[in-house]
């Protein structure tokens, strides 16, 4: 069945104490709305509307970076959740699929969960997501007739009987789009909070004769974000999950308290990570790599056999090979580092292609931007470059060519020469002594005024 995703993102979150609209908060490196289009995208959407509000500019430029086929409209008004999915009315002209409405605040639903909303289509016009939570609270309730829902009812507007109800509601609901936007032309404001309630279509299909069925998922799943204490706690809720997966999955993991991972963290089977690990977006870990303490890595591709940190930095666009060796403190940046090449402590590469089984000393530097643009160094296979050497790129250094210690290179080096560029030392005897001692005369001169 085609389907197309409605996700709900208008709401401004005042409770967050912020100027960016709360869909683009982070959880796991990447915006809360992120989350829920990943979740969606694993049906593979027709159509994927994003209903944004509160800074509606900035919800746009997110969802098309990622993905830039996603239409936004805009409510310009809050008038509750119905009147929220009507906006995407337009958008969805002709369209015949089915729609699921899902919440961009609301990042962990799985693709699973969603599969089964979708399954369940074919029994019921109307599918609600419901969980069971350990404090039922403020949700609204699922009124169960038989094995049918039979409605839902806000919590404020419930009976005692009715918040008696375990069964809850997340929001999420599935109807063939068509009918949902029929639904929503019949849902009142006549409640509590005076708002037009999307949870009124499920009585509104019932009256009309229409089946309406719940999937239940884990109370987990439905984890809102409304405040920075609940985007903490959405933090650590992904954080315990891609942990205990990453332990499943066979990767080691000394501290698994101290290790941060993105959305989209890729860490082969016996990889191994030291504690107080950050990866940020963007990383794949091969099999069989080790990740040494203290080390932040974004946007990187380590290799198999390859070693990290401590104390290491990769930066997007950086790629080891296998068997690479990046010490401490090092950071590279958009650079390619071969096989079995050795970058062990203290240096900055960037913008550069480092050749297998090169040796790079310590306090190297590529010195790749001129203010303006950013230049390439070439380290040739099995080169080696002395302690703490400049290459001014662009720049070449052959294969098998030496670079001296202490030297600033501005001009390429062939294969398998050696490159000086330092300044002739010039030792003056007795210069020190005399030195000191006009020194701390001069010093005393100042401390007597």
């Amino acid at each position: 069945m085609p389907t197309a995703l409605i996700i709900l993102a208008a709401g401004q979150g005042t409770r967050m104490q912020s100027d960016r609209p709360k869909v683009l908060h982070e959880v796991a490196g990447a915006p809360l709305i992120t989350h829920a289009m990943a979740a969606g995208a694993a049906l593979a959407p027709d159509h994927t509307v994003i209903v944004a509000g509160h800074g509606a500019d900035a919800v746009r430029e997110a969802v098309h970076e990622i993905d830039p086929d996603v239409t936004v409209v805009v409510q310009q008004e809050q008038l509750g959740t119905a009147h929220a999915v009507a906006q995407a009315r337009a958008a969805l002209d002709g369209f015949t699929g089915d729609a699921i409405v899902l919440y961009g605040d609301t990042p962990f639903i799985r693709p699973e969960t969603l599969a089964a909303m979708a399954e369940a289509r074919a029994r019921h016009a109307v599918v609600v997501l419901g969980f069971e939570p350990a404090d039922p609270g403020g949700y609204g309730r699922l009124v169960m007739a038989g094995g049918a829902l039979d409605r839902i009812v806000e919590f404020k507007d419930a009976t005692p009987e009715e918040q008696a109800i375990g069964l809850c509601n997340s929001g999420v609901i599935a109807a063939n789009c068509a009918l949902l936007f029929q639904l929503i032309d019949a849902v009142g404001n006549d409640n509590a909070a005076g708002e037009y309630y999307l949870t009124d279509i499920v009585g509104l299909a019932r009256a009309r004769g229409l089946s309406a069925g719940v999937v239940v998922c884990d109370e987990a799943e439905t984890l809102g974000v409304n405040s920075r204490a609940d985007l903490a706690r959405a933090e650590a809720a992904f954080q315990s999950r891609a942990r205990a997966e990453a332990l499943e999955n066979g990767v080691t993991l000394i501290a698994p308290e101290t290790v941060f991972f993105a959305h989209d963290t890729v860490i082969g089977r016996d990889a191994l990570i030291e504690p107080n690990v950050i990866f940020g977006p963007g990383v794949t870990v091969e099999s069989g790599a080790h990740i040494r303490a203290f080390s932040h890595l974004e946007g990187a591709h380590v290799s198999r056999g390859a070693v990290v940190g401590p104390f290491a930095r990769l930066r997007p666009g950086a790629e080891l090979s296998e068997d690479v060796r990046v010490g401490n403190f090092v950071e590279v940046k958009n650079a390619l580092v071969a096989e079995g090449a050795k970058i062990n402590h203290l240096s900055y590469i960037g913008d550069a292609t480092v050749g297998a089984e090169a040796n790079i000393g310590a306090g190297t530097v590529t010195c790749n931007y001129d203010g303006v643009f950013k230049h390439h160094t070439e380290i040739g296979a099995r080169a080696f470059i002395g302690s703490d050497t400049m290459l001014v790129a662009p720049v070449r250094i052959g294969e098998g060519a030496m670079t001296a210690s202490g030297s600033v290179i501005t001009s390429n080096v062939p294969d398998g020469a050696l490159a000086l560029g330092r300044a002739r030392q010039d030792n003056k005897p007795g210069l020190a002594a005399k030195l000191l001692d006009r020194l701390r005369a001069e010093k005393a001169r100042r401390k007597g005024n």
